[in-house]
């Protein structure tokens, strides 16, 4: 792997969270600050429920991916839910999001997880494409439904 990317704690938080918002405010999503800091906060901090890995040079990341972690029944152990990946505009296209997904299914398969998935909104063909790439496939099988709490 040509990328480097290293896990994110607690002295990474001014820059993940800067990261953060770029991404939230590139998608037009409605996160402010503090939304932001209580998704990241336990993460960086080591919550075993999730960890975020920032991108590239540790002095100016070019992004970072959270991941989040289950446990599935049917697959026997612990699972993967890709929440966020964002790479600096001035960067894409050049297969640094594939490699680095890539990277970290490789690493965290080696602590056993057995799957590593990604909801895609319907409509989102470029994020599709792009997970596909990097190696996910549609699983025609499961369809997600949520209730919200």
């Amino acid at each position: 792997m040509t990328t480097a990317i290293h896990l994110a704690g607690p002295d990474d938080a001014v820059t993940a969270l800067a990261l953060m918002q770029r991404s939230h405010a590139e998608r037009a999503l409605p996160h402010d600050d503090a939304h932001r800091e209580n998704v990241i906060a336990p993460l960086l901090d080591g919550s075993p429920l999730g960890a975020v890995w920032l991108i590239g040079p540790a002095r100016a990341p070019l992004g970072y991916v959270m991941i989040s972690f289950g446990w599935s029944v049917d697959l026997g152990g612990m699972i993967g839910w890709v929440e966020d990946i964002y790479i600096r505009p001035s960067v894409r296209k050049r297969g640094i999001g594939t490699e680095v997904l890539h990277a970290v299914a490789v690493t965290l398969g080696r602590a056993d997880l057995r799957a590593l998935h990604v909801r895609i909104a319907v409509g989102d063909d470029a994020l599709a494409r792009f997970c596909a790439k990097a190696g996910f496939e549609t699983d025609q099988t499961l369809r997600v439904m949520t209730d919200m709490m």
